[in-house]
């Protein structure tokens, strides 16, 4: 049975000079899954992040929008987080695998606090390292054992011609990145969009997925609303898990749409057919 998302995010201060949020906000869903939040205050991006704890392999989905550990200690909260579970869980020679959802700078901007840290491995989010890396079968699909937790991985281009969706079934978290989430969907490839909705579509439709999760929040609760670009006080902001009947809309939304370029909004999100 899926547990829900029973969290408050951070989600910024009518003040910098009054935010006390932390730098990440740490979130453990169960006992070997977070989910971590930037601070706006940080970067107005504030991107989800996720950490999967293999028996062999902790897997984190994206590095954030700050490339500075001093502002953004992205290194530092990793460490002891796998240091907790360690404590749970001893054994000797635990990896860190560094994956991405895609290549933007808001979501690969801290995997140089990485370089050059033991049984690290920093898969690097240009479209060749990615398809060397998972070595994606004719559907465009991969999977990924970490120990004991085997994650799926679909190629899923349109918003970004290397991104990755990772289905995780310890969870039933379908990790969407910027291609699904409650906020403005910038659509590079319309075609490949396309296609790539229709894919998770099916695949959900096949698995037990308890959330859709993509990496950011930018609607508000008003149906069809998102906040300004750059804002960085989102006291109004609706949850950030979507559901497969959501997907679905989105699939809806594309055959709405055409060939009719612009912004398009809807109730849980909004499309930019650039």
């Amino acid at each position: 049975m899926a547990l829900p998302l029973d969290v408050r995010w951070i989600h910024g201060s009518e003040s910098a000079k009054h935010n006390t949020d932390p730098d990440i906000q740490v979130f453990w869903y169960d006992e070997n899954s977070v989910i971590l939040r930037q601070n706006m205050a940080i970067n107005y991006e504030a991107p989800f992040l996720f950490l999967l704890f293999g028996e062999h392999t902790v897997a984190l989905v994206d590095t954030g929008a700050t490339e500075s550990a001093e502002l953004f200690p992205l290194r530092r909260t990793v460490d002891e987080l796998i240091e907790q579970w360690l404590a749970r869980n001893p054994r000797l020679d635990y990896r860190l695998l560094v994956l991405h959802s895609h290549g933007h700078g808001d979501h690969v901007a801290g995997d140089g606090q990485f370089a050059g840290r033991a049984g690290t491995t920093v898969v690097d989010a240009g479209l060749a390292s990615v398809r060397a890396f998972f070595g994606f079968d004719g559907h465009g699909m991969a999977t990924l054992d970490l120990g004991g937790r085997v994650l799926e991985c679909l190629a899923s281009p349109g918003h970004h011609e290397a991104a990755v969706t990772y289905f995780d079934p310890w969870t039933g978290f379908l990790l969407t990145g910027d291609t699904v989430y409650p906020g403005r969907l910038y659509v590079q490839d319309w075609a490949a969009f396309g296609a790539t909705i229709d894919l998770l579509v099916d695949f959900a439709g096949r698995r037990p997925v308890s959330h859709v999760l993509g990496c950011h929040i930018e609607m508000t609760r008003e149906s069809g609303v998102d906040y300004p670009i750059r804002t960085t006080y989102q006291p109004d902001e609706p949850p950030l898990e979507l559901t497969v009947a959501q997907l679905r809309e989105i699939q809806s939304a594309i055959r709405d749409i055409g060939d009719r370029p612009g912004v398009h909004a809807f109730p849980s999100f909004v499309i930019y057919r650039q």
